[in-house]
């Protein structure tokens, strides 16, 4: 019996492997559009959706029939449980990625006001946060969940920075206004990404502690 549930939690880890791939995918793809102007690939990070949201839904049908039907002790509980809130984190993550994809799309043809330097730094950080926080899951690493927590400063670190060259864009010429407050738009779902990247690593803590939070 054991062995049998032992086998779908390992299914159960692939799939949120799976889904953080997604997940990963859609935001490199969205930043990708922005920097380059490529609405094909746009286009593809808002397709990625739809998938991510199907996924979620599979997740969710594998978590609910471990507990139905294997019966988990507490700690399997907890890990369950704490699959359950983490696909609903990279869910909103994959709409936010969808988004920026929208705003990259409308910006296209137009010239930057600003050199497109943090965004996509905020980008690559919060992908790399989203891939740690799934590995910390699958891994039980207590250490790797909190750094995870920890890069979040840097995130929102790099989102002043934008917000503050783009306000000044703003005061140095009110026609930069529209596109400055597109990418602060973009800018601040990236922070929002982040948070939930910071929230699936709370949850491992959970999963792994029985505590919710930083360790």
């Amino acid at each position: 019996m054991r062995s049998k549930f032992d086998r779908q939690l390992a299914k159960l880890h692939d799939m949120l492997i799976e889904m953080g791939a997604m997940v990963e995918k859609a935001i490199t793809f969205a930043i990708h559009a922005l920097v380059q102007q490529d609405e094909a690939m746009a286009k593809r990070a808002i397709a990625f959706d739809t998938e991510i949201d199907q996924m979620e839904k599979d997740i969710e049908s594998m978590c609910l029939k471990l507990i139905l039907q294997q019966q988990p002790v507490a700690k399997d509980l907890r890990l369950i449980s704490a699959a359950l809130k983490m696909i609903t984190d990279m869910e909103r993550i994959g709409d936010q990625a969808s988004d920026i994809s929208e705003i990259a799309i409308y910006l296209i043809g137009e010239t930057y006001v600003r050199k497109l330097d943090h965004i996509p730094q905020m980008a690559a950080a919060t992908a790399k946060m989203v891939t740690d926080s799934i590995e910390a899951y699958v891994k039980m690493d207590l250490e790797l969940a909190q750094r995870v927590i920890e890069y979040d400063d840097i995130v929102d670190g790099l989102f002043d920075s934008v917000r503050n060259d783009l306000v000044e864009q703003i005061q140095e010429n009110k026609a930069n206004g529209p596109q400055a407050i597109d990418l602060i738009m973009i800018a601040k779902y990236f922070e929002r990404i982040g948070d939930h990247a910071t929230n699936i690593a709370e949850w491992v803590v959970f999963s792994i502690t029985g505590k919710h939070g930083k360790p």
